[in-house]
């Protein structure tokens, strides 16, 4: 196991994405930020508290249940009611983008009702697409094989990720 990014480097690059985002939607008075299930939603409750401690944005977390390995399995959930975010600026947060097939199918389920602009998140893009999405925001894009794998692993008090 390697470590890709220390703890400091993925607070650093945790701020610059909030800030990223905070510019790219300066004409919104509010957000829908959705983090899918577990890293995602913690990487999203991150970038909430960035920009809400920076500017007057309201930000509306809701977590997005899939299963990653056979998301057509099962029913995708959203802790926010899809009425909700009716004609809404959304942002769609993973901690790590690989093929895209987990961010594509929560796009999906996002589309079934109007929505103002999505954007996607992700704290490391490793590029090995087979489904067409790509990350809006990208803390670190990382070339690797395919047999190789990224773990993020956060914890109360840091974050760690590593090559395996």
């Amino acid at each position: 196991m390697q470590e890709i990014l220390t703890p400091l480097q993925i607070e650093q690059k945790i701020e610059r994405l909030a800030h990223q985002l905070l510019e790219n939607c300066f004409e919104e008075s509010e957000i829908f930020m959705g983090g899918i299930h577990g890293n995602g939603h913690h990487l999203a409750t991150k970038l909430k508290a960035i920009i809400e401690t920076a500017s007057d944005l309201k930000i509306h977390l809701f977590d997005i249940v899939i299963n990653k390995d056979e998301p057509w399995a099962t029913p995708i959930q959203l802790s926010l009611a899809p009425e909700k975010m009716k004609n809404g600026y959304i942002v769609l947060v993973d901690d790590v983008f690989n093929s895209g097939k987990t961010m594509q199918f929560a796009l999906t389920e996002i589309l079934r009702f109007p929505t103002k602009a999505i954007k996607t998140l992700t704290l490391v893009d490793r590029k090995h697409r087979r489904f067409p999405i790509r990350a809006d925001f990208v803390g670190l894009s990382l070339s690797t094989t395919l047999k190789e794998r990224v773990e993020i692993q956060f914890d109360q008090n840091e974050a760690k990720a590593y090559l395996v």
